[in-house]
């Protein structure tokens, strides 16, 4: 049996206020929508996790064993289960306001993954990044480890402590995913691509920057490649930027190439990478709330 992708972070419960007035309450949170991407695109996946034993955490669980998400560890060792306020714009675009109570228990670690991805506000606050920092250090040895920088300053500020924390993080990682918005936050003084090219030489064999409507970008130690969006109605941008990181991450394990560092690649390889990436989160962001496709729907 193929060796399994874990996914560690934060699930929570957006709470959406659309342009019209409506609300409505989704399941959702950076890492919960990755561990649901992956698994609707057929990879076997564990969740370390946490939520309550309320109304909202009922509701992640059945949204996550829904989509065949299996449970890396007992969730609930928190009060409540953490909620984000999405408002969404004319655009589609989301803005957040938070209300979080997140750590990590002890997550078991046998067998080992092929992968682990960490991402968001979970990987660089406290109480919980220390145990994520912790956990990925012990896997890496023998696992790929990708990494969403993801930052949501409502939760986190952008200060030097927050930009030291996702370094320390970026510093372990094989694969690093982040977008224009992040880097402007948290690198102001240089342009979105400087910044990019820094990150690399902080230890990670891949950089990928994405630029919403603009595209993205792949950055490593040889090349840089661009991939333009595919063209869509957006409903919304909720878990578009989740979507893409767990395409990436299921990309390379259709390559063969997760379980350890990762070598450099074909450009062929790299665009195909890219386009996977790309439609994925375009059917994401053509369907409200973090809505990732199955398989089937990639074809």
């Amino acid at each position: 049996m193929d060796r399994d992708v874990m996914v560690v972070g934060e699930a929570l419960v957006d709470v959406v206020r659309t342009a019209d007035g409506s609300v409505g309450e989704h399941p959702g949170g950076s890492a919960a929508n990755v561990a649901v991407a992956l698994a609707r695109l057929g990879r076997t996946v564990r969740f370390a996790t946490s939520y309550a034993d309320d109304a909202h955490g009922r509701m992640l669980a059945e949204h996550l064993g829904g989509s065949g998400v299996a449970l890396a560890l007992d969730p609930h060792v928190v009060e409540r289960t953490s909620t984000a306020a999405a408002t969404i714009g004319a655009d589609g675009a989301a803005s957040y306001e938070f209300d979080l109570d997140w750590r990590l228990g002890d997550v078991p670690t046998d067998p080992a993954p092929a992968a682990v991805h960490v991402c968001s506000f979970s990987a660089v606050i406290e109480p919980g990044a220390g145990t994520v920092r912790a956990l990925v250090d012990r896997l890496r040895e023998h696992a790929t480890v990708s990494y969403d920088v993801n930052v949501r300053a409502a939760v986190t500020g952008t200060g030097p402590d927050v930009v030291a924390g996702v370094e320390s993080v970026v510093a372990l990682a094989d694969l690093v995913k982040v977008s224009d918005e992040d880097v402007e936050l948290l690198w102001p003084d240089l342009t979105v691509e400087r910044s990019a090219a820094r990150l690399l030489t902080m230890g990670p064999s891949v950089v990928v920057l994405t630029r919403g409507a603009e595209g993205a970008t792949w950055f490593d130690h040889e090349r840089e490649v661009t991939v333009a969006p595919r063209r869509v109605e957006v409903a919304d941008t909720i878990g578009a930027g989740d979507t893409f990181a767990a395409a990436l991450v299921d990309g390379l394990a259709e390559e063969g190439l997760l379980g350890g560092r990762l070598p450099a690649l074909a450009p062929e390889v790299v665009q195909r990478l890219l386009a996977h990436a790309a439609h994925a989160a375009s059917i994401t962001v053509s369907r409200p709330g973090a809505d990732p496709p199955y398989r089937a729907e990639l074809v």
